[in-house]
């Protein structure tokens, strides 16, 4: 049996420890056979050698995530000790693997994951990026991976306010026609953004969260001269907007928010495809320090497997035939 003294350094210790002790108790749990006991900045360990330096490299990543992130949850500590995808023992833990692992979990209790390399890869810039692109096919998972990470950050307090936006696109049918009043009309535009929310929060407290604006979700236009402070913005189906929306988007940023801003050049459905600033959007702003832009492939598909055949099938043919683009 060995003892040592474990610093915290310049991290405040309720940050680490949680309140009441709660995230320290829940790391020490791992540890059944050694004894730690905080005492202010120090926690004095006790146990084999092998087991303390087991809690010191575990505890040392969750100072990285807390250094990378700003902030640790349950879900942070979790993570560190879960066996499934993991090829090193948990000293070996790297500051972001648990980033790249587990988002947030879902209102069944089920891990909502980073699954393929660049929805990892999504998770890593989001620290690292205050505006990220998440460009590519359909089935990636850019626009749930996103808002996993709103999600997220919302239960974290990292952010006072979700906004989900896309453009209402008269894809086929127009708004006129439609039943009932504007938000019923525009809603069946912005169902994929309810129903990803949905797997995530539960009902009442989804229902809560949009009444007092907390979680908002709109078309694009409702963006225009606002100013989003603290805030997690997602712009999904971004392909479909011109040059000009794109700019006045972007421009929306305040103080500590997060933008993503999802699309697939691919699926343009303005009457005009030349229309959508997206792909020239992109061109402007990559290299800006602080943007990141991801993009998805087709091995990235984590919908049917037939979802990949035909996404490959459809390029094979705007090939062969541009007009079919």
């Amino acid at each position: 049996m060995i003892e040592k003294t474990l610093s915290l350094e310049h991290f405040d210790p309720v940050e680490i420890y949680g309140v009441n002790n709660k995230n320290l108790n829940l790391f020490k749990s791992h540890f059944p056979k050694v004894k730690a006991v905080a005492r202010g900045s120090q926690i004095a360990v006790e146990g084999a050698q092998e087991d303390i330096e087991a809690f010191e490299a575990a505890f040392n990543a969750l100072l990285s995530i807390k250094e990378s992130k700003g902030v640790i949850s349950e879900y942070d500590i979790d993570f560190l000790f879960e066996e499934e995808g993991r090829e090193a023992e948990v000293g070996k833990v790297d500051m972001h693997t648990a980033d790249d692992y587990i988002i947030v979990y879902g209102n069944d209790g089920k891990c909502i994951k980073a699954r393929t390399k660049n929805q990892k890869r999504l998770v890593k810039e989001y620290y690292d990026n205050d505006l990220i692109f998440a460009l590519g096919p359909a089935g990636t998972g850019k626009t749930y991976t996103a808002i996993a990470l709103a999600v997220r950050a919302l239960k974290n307090r990292e952010v006072k306010r979700l906004i989900l936006t896309r453009p209402a696109v008269e894809a086929g049918e127009r708004l006129g026609f439609l039943p009932g009043d504007l938000k019923e009309k525009l809603d069946p535009y912005l169902q994929p953004l309810y129903d990803a929310l949905q797997d995530m929060i539960p009902a009442k407290k989804l229902q809560a969260f949009m009444e007092d604006g907390t979680i908002q979700i709109a078309p694009l236009a409702y963006m225009r001269g606002r100013t989003l402070d603290r805030a997690f913005v997602i712009l999904d189906e971004a392909q479909n907007t011109s040059l000009g929306q794109l700019k006045m988007f972007l421009t929306r940023m305040g103080n500590e928010a997060k933008f993503i801003v999802t699309g697939d050049i691919t699926q343009i459905d303005l009457p005009r495809k030349s229309d959508s600033g997206l792909a020239r959007g992109v061109e402007l702003v990559r290299g800006i320090r602080g943007i990141s832009v991801i993009e998805f492939g087709r091995e990235d598909i984590v919908r049917h497997p037939l979802v990949t055949k035909i996404v490959d099938a459809f390029e094979k043919a705007s090939t062969a035939d541009p007009s079919q683009e």
